[in-house]
């Protein structure tokens, strides 16, 4: 089986990246949290898979967060072990395999209300959780939810073509498609147009001003504690940034921020 350790250093996400700014003593927790999010996310994500084995495999990750007779060492064990101490209510791990679960069928969202809810289960639910493990506070409970919020919308300004090739999945709200006349069937035909660009840029600017609340909405006492949640949001940040420069060439690009000027932010994050 392999070490949550290793699943965390093999991802290279921005998320495993932000933990280097995490004290030692605190990363195994990390490790083991990351691992779990990664392994359900990959069942969810896996083609090779069809729906009903996903279906059971992620029922059985959803029973086993509150069980305790895993083997030794197992992931399952590691989990639970984690949650125990840290106090952490299972259902917050449960809701992001129920995100990783609605994955799974054809989904659309008809408002960003509707979205919101979504972005809850697979984003700010994960930043509930680690606020034990990176050893602060509840005072910091709504900046950890807006914080998911705003990832998350970044993500999906940024996978709107890989969501496309992976399902026909759509997330970006259909009220706002019908604000700028832009239809799904454009969606699905990558049309780029003036009604896109218009669409990318309505999205672009409500993450930027979630951002903006959730720098806002950190409590100072925290700002220590969370110096890695902070290297996420300002490296989505300088992705949303990026993209807008760019002109949301999401069809055709995937967009990354280098490793240099990820270093350079949480440099200046650890010493700030």
């Amino acid at each position: 089986m392999t070490k949550p350790a290793e699943i965390t250093r093999r991802a290279k996400s921005n998320l495993a990246f932000a933990f280097m700014c995490v004290p030692q003593d605190r990363r195994p927790d990390l490790n083991v949290f990351y691992a779990f999010c990664r392994v359900v996310d990959d069942i969810a994500d896996d083609t090779s898979l069809p729906p009903d084995q996903k279906r059971k495999s992620l029922q059985n990750w959803m029973q086993a967060i509150e069980r305790d007779d895993h083997p030794e060492h197992s992931l399952e064990a590691q989990v639970v072990d984690m949650r125990k101490r840290h106090s952490i209510d299972p259902s917050l791990l449960q809701e992001i395999i129920r995100g990783c679960e609605s994955d799974l069928s054809p989904q659309r969202f008809g408002t960003w209300e509707d979205l919101q809810q979504y972005s809850y289960r697979v984003a700010s639910t994960v930043g509930l959780i680690l606020l034990p493990l990176f050893g602060a506070s509840e005072a910091a409970r709504d900046y950890s939810i807006s914080l998911g919020h705003c990832l998350q919308l970044t993500n999906i300004i940024r996978d709107v073509g890989e969501d496309l090739e992976n399902g026909l999945r759509i997330y970006l709200p259909l009220a706002d498609l019908h604000r700028f006349q832009y239809t799904e069937r454009d969606l699905v035909g990558r049309v780029y147009d003036g009604r896109f660009l218009s669409l990318m840029n309505f999205q672009a600017e409500r993450a930027e001003r979630i951002f903006e609340e959730t720098a806002n909405l950190l409590p100072a006492g925290d700002r220590k504690a969370l110096r890695a949640a902070e290297v996420m949001r300002k490296i989505y940040h300088s992705l949303l940034q990026q993209m807008r420069r760019d002109q949301f060439r999401v069809f055709d690009r995937r967009y990354r921020i280098s490793t240099l000027r990820k270093f350079g932010i949480m440099v200046r994050q650890c010493l700030g």
